[in-house]
């Protein structure tokens, strides 16, 4: 038995959810008028567009029995995770929300996709945290079991974060 990461697993997963939903929250988003980081919505969906590449070559590497390269292409993805999230952060912390401005059956789809993506964004979290420290502690039995429902949600996520940004990015200012 390796590392007990829990601990530091719940942490960043209640810290990073706070903050997001802080970020959506917080007043005086004006204070940074006179700063355009339009230019993060375009790089939050390269992030995500890589992340979910990552994801998808690591699991071809595990399937492969290549342990080294999946172990790489995870903490690529990660990274590119962790990436997305200052990026995110850094622009609903000095942004306002942009409103989706479409109409018929294109609204309802984007609210489908933009609610399921929130909900298992907040899920994938924990999931993926589990899994990479599993991983990291060779409990193998236990990383298969977890990841089974880790990697899925995190692929969803990540290409649905890029389909989001596909479908408001008509209507940033």
């Amino acid at each position: 038995m390796g590392r007990n990461y829990k601990p530091l697993v719940w942490t960043l997963t209640l810290g990073i959810n706070g903050l997001i939903i802080f970020a959506f929250f917080l007043p005086n988003k004006e204070n940074f008028k006179g700063y355009d980081f339009s230019f993060l919505t375009l790089l939050n969906a390269i992030f995500n567009g890589a992340t979910f590449i990552f994801l998808l070559l690591a699991l071809y590497a595990i399937k492969q029995k290549n342990i080294k390269r999946h172990r790489n292409f995870i903490f690529s993805a990660f990274l590119c995770t962790s990436m997305f999230l200052l990026s995110y952060l850094l622009y609903h912390f000095t942004t306002p929300s942009t409103k989706y401005g479409g109409d018929g059956i294109l609204k309802y789809i984007y609210y489908f996709i933009l609610i399921t993506h929130i909900i298992l964004a907040i899920i994938t979290v924990p999931l993926a945290l589990i899994s990479i420290g599993r991983g990291l502690n060779m409990e193998v039995a236990l990383h298969k079991k977890i990841t089974r429902w880790a990697m899925p949600i995190w692929l969803y996520v990540s290409i649905t974060g890029v389909i989001v940004y596909l479908l408001i990015s008509p209507y940033y200012k």
